[in-house]
């Protein structure tokens, strides 16, 4: 499913959520300390592993278009990407995006990653569930899918965490690390709108 031509440009809300000790912000293309966190997430030996975006991002220039793109995107209402910053420090964590926001079947896929630094903190746990419950409430959408490298045993315990089921295997669905010519299978969650959240996201 993907977006449809009859659907209008919908920009998604600027308001930024919070709660697990976590504040949901906007990406800042203009600003210089934003866009060397992206490109160090991007040249991350971690992130490269399990993911291999269609443009490879190695410099400052091409951090910076990256999330100039994302601006875009956001402001046609087809992705809402969020920096994930401590609630109280406003120090950047990571990143988590509602992505591929379809309004007619009311889907989305979801994403994230934290710094190196940053890990073992359950961030991208609070992340999700936050960047989820605020899909489902003020996007409207019915449901959300997640999907990860076979084998990328962390992520499939956030997703489960956050109450996105697993679903199946997808095969050949995701490009190898570091290639865009093979292909390898990719673990499917969901979640509806419908489901009860998970009973931990009560407490921080």
């Amino acid at each position: 499913m993907s977006l449809t031509e009859e659907q209008p440009a919908v920009p998604c809300p600027e308001a930024a959520p919070h709660g697990h000790g976590l504040r949901l912000d906007r990406w800042d293309p203009d600003a210089q300390a934003q866009v060397e966190v992206w490109l160090r997430s991007r040249t991350d030996p971690d992130f490269r592993r399990w993911n291999t975006p269609l443009t490879v991002v190695s410099d400052l220039a091409g951090a910076r278009a990256a999330l100039a793109a994302q601006r875009k995107q956001a402001a046609d209402g087809t992705c809402a990407p969020f920096r994930i910053t401590d609630a109280e420090s406003g120090t950047t964590l990571g990143h988590v995006g509602i992505n591929m926001i379809d309004r007619t079947f009311r889907t989305a896929r979801v994403g994230y990653w934290v710094l190196p630094e940053e890990r073992g903190r359950r961030v991208a746990t609070r992340a999700l569930a936050l960047a989820s419950d605020w899909a489902f409430a003020e996007l409207g959408l019915h449901r959300l899918e997640l999907g990860h490298a076979l084998g990328h045993d962390a992520s499939c315990r956030i997703a489960l965490a956050c109450g996105y089921g697993y679903e199946g295997t997808l095969r050949g669905a995701m490009f190898e690390a570091g290639r865009q010519d093979a292909f390898r299978d990719v673990h499917l969650h969901g979640r509806l709108a419908a489901d009860p959240s998970p009973a931990w996201t009560g407490r921080r």
